[in-house]
């Protein structure tokens, strides 16, 4: 086993120079190929290798796990990352008008984006749309979905149903309403951050709470909890996509997953395994909305939940939950450099 040095000094050597300054080591690993058969394929990417089996037809796109080496090349987070996702080149300049919500995570995007003197909500970050005021905490794609339909007028809500970190009521305004739509419209660049699938809801309605229930509030026969659906997270970003598309055709949409675990769970299981479903909810509903909008030049993915999870080695403070603040500027950067122009 190599330590991190040494994977990271391989990692800056090319694999034909390795196999020039040390032949037998190459002459070692073609036998060992030799030896797993004749069906073995060996497998040259970037500063290492491996073997695979070449019995089965691997299709036109066969992209392979990277190793301990090739996480460690200098364009690690673009060859094993990013391949697939990106935009030709960058898009978004300064004047765009970028929208950017969803969970805690699309805060760090706010602010990078405002540190750096792009056009985030119109450059008004005092506004008193929920979508601004209160956008790191729709941290479920239902919450999401409500603040355009609510905005375009599509649907209406309860009472008592959104309420702000503080658990203070978010009401139903008209004049909220109205700066919201008025800001949708004039968007250029949405960035929509999705955080859980573990929602509570009202049972009366079936709408679900941007966050859980206030204490003061919770009635168990009006508060329910659940965890969601593949298919009603889908339909959430089908709503979001048809609404943007209806009201403004050309805009770009980028979507993001939250790395950020859950703080807790309401379920009996282990906090751990609850987080991975929860996760896997999301990537698994964005990944099939993506595949039905394969046309859609201007609908991006940017990983950054993958690059949390397995491109860096300790990337949560110590209550495990908040990302370093070194990771963080790391991940803005690398969106900077592929999608923002300034």
């Amino acid at each position: 086993m190599l330590s991190e040095f040494q994977y990271w000094l391989k990692s800056r050597v090319p694999l034909s120079v390795q196999e020039r300054l040390r032949p037998g080591k190459a002459k070692k690993f073609e036998a060992k190929a030799r030896a797993a058969g004749a069906d073995a394929v060996v497998i040259k990417m970037g500063s290492d290798r491996q073997l695979a089996h070449g019995t089965w037809y691997r299709g036109e796109n066969t992209n392979y796990q990277p190793t301990k080496v090739n996480l460690h090349e200098a364009n690690a987070i673009e060859d094993y990352f990013l391949k697939g996702w990106l935009p030709e080149k960058p898009f978004i300049t300064k004047q765009h008008y970028v929208t950017a919500f969803g969970s805690c995570f699309a805060a760090h995007m706010t602010n990078y984006l405002a540190k750096n003197n792009f056009n985030i909500f119109g450059g008004n970050l005092k506004l008193d749309s929920y979508v601004v005021r209160c956008g790191e905490g729709m941290v479920n794609t239902f919450a999401i979905a409500q603040q355009f339909e609510w905005a375009f007028g599509e649907r209406a809500f309860g009472d008592n149903l959104w309420h702000d970190k503080k658990g203070n009521v978010a009401e139903d305004s008209l004049d909220i309403q109205n700066e919201t739509r008025h800001i949708f419209e004039q968007t250029d660049v949405f960035i929509i951050t999705l955080g859980l699938s573990e929602v509570w809801y009202d049972k009366r309605t079936g709408d679900a709470f941007w966050r859980a229930v206030p204490r003061s509030e919770y009635d168990p026969e009006i508060h329910g909890f659940k965890v969601s659906s593949v298919a009603e997270n889908l339909t959430n970003l089908q709503t979001i996509y048809r609404l943007i598309r209806e009201h403004r055709p050309d805009a770009a949409i980028v979507v993001t997953l939250s790395p950020v675990p859950l703080v807790a769970t309401f379920r009996p299981v282990s906090c751990i395994t609850a987080n991975s479903v929860s996760k896997a909810v999301l990537r698994v509903a964005v990944d099939e909305f993506y595949r039905d909008h394969s046309d859609d030049d201007n609908l991006y993915y940017f990983p950054s939940y993958e690059l949390v999870k397995e491109y860096f080695k300790d990337p949560y403070e110590k209550d495990n939950r908040h990302i370093r603040s070194s990771v963080v500027e790391m991940i803005m950067k690398t969106f900077h450099k592929h999608f923002l122009i300034g």
